[in-house]
């Protein structure tokens, strides 16, 4: 009896064995599927895009605007907008950027002064593609740009941002101001595809030299804080171009 029962001793083993070895496979098996599931959840949403301009460095775009509802026409932009080279041009060199200061710094007079939002060499750039992507937006399309200076193979420096116009007002939005991007090692190049969205923490307040024609906008304590307050600058165009039938 002794060694029926040794031998049915010995007989199991390699069952248990088979076993375990099964369910280690599938658990790896189950770990690789959550791990898969895991990276598609966390894939990069696609932006409907349609592409007006492009070079290595720079390109103006045509996104689609997930705000504006197709079935609600007042929320609808309006676009396609006609305007002359001459009145974007007047647009971009009258906006300005200044370095944000709180209350209290203003107050005690430690203010910044403004500077030009667009270089010249990006004005140029950036007029004639502005009317075009302007004459060709639809209803539901913001019109993007993105200009950028290489200081090495991984390293650039960026402004970028979009705009829009809505009735008389032109909203325009600068996300990147000469921000530092450093292309990371894994290759993902956030820069360029969401150009609206801010790399690093804004510190920049906008402007325009026509004050008049600037909007105001109600903001929060919490945004003045965050120096948030001023990042969609709306413009009246209608002060601006008075002549113009908006």
């Amino acid at each position: 009896m002794r060694k029926v029962r040794r031998e049915r001793s010995i007989s199991w083993r390699p069952v248990f064995q088979a076993c375990a070895a099964k369910a280690s496979r599938f658990s790896s098996y189950a770990s690789q599927g959550i791990i898969l599931a895991l990276l598609a959840g966390c894939a990069i949403p696609h932006v409907p895009l349609r592409t007006v301009y492009e070079d290595p460095v720079n390109f103006v775009r045509l996104e689609l605007d997930a705000n504006v509802l197709p079935e609600w026409p007042p929320g609808h932009l309006s676009h396609p907008a006609q305007f002359s080279h001459e009145q974007v041009r007047r647009v971009l060199m009258g906006l300005t950027v200044q370095e944000h200061r709180a209350a209290l710094q203003r107050w005690l007079g430690d203010d910044s002064r403004r500077l030009p939002m667009f270089r010249d060499a990006e004005i140029t750039t950036l007029v004639p593609q502005l009317v075009e992507a302007l004459r060709m937006a639809r209803e539901n399309e913001r019109v993007t740009y993105y200009m950028s200076q290489p200081q090495t193979s991984v390293k650039r420096i960026i402004t970028s941002g979009g705009l829009y116009v809505k009735g008389t007002e032109l909203h325009f939005i600068l996300g990147n101001w000469q921000t530092v991007y450093g292309i990371p090692a894994y290759g993902m190049i956030y820069d360029r595809r969401y150009p609206m969205n801010p790399i690093v923490s804004k510190g920049f307040d906008l402007f325009f030299d026509l004050d008049q024609a600037m909007v105001r906008q109600r903001t929060s304590l919490w945004d003045g804080l965050l120096a948030n307050t001023k990042d969609e600058l709306v413009i009246d165009l209608a002060k601006v171009f008075p002549r113009k039938a908006m």
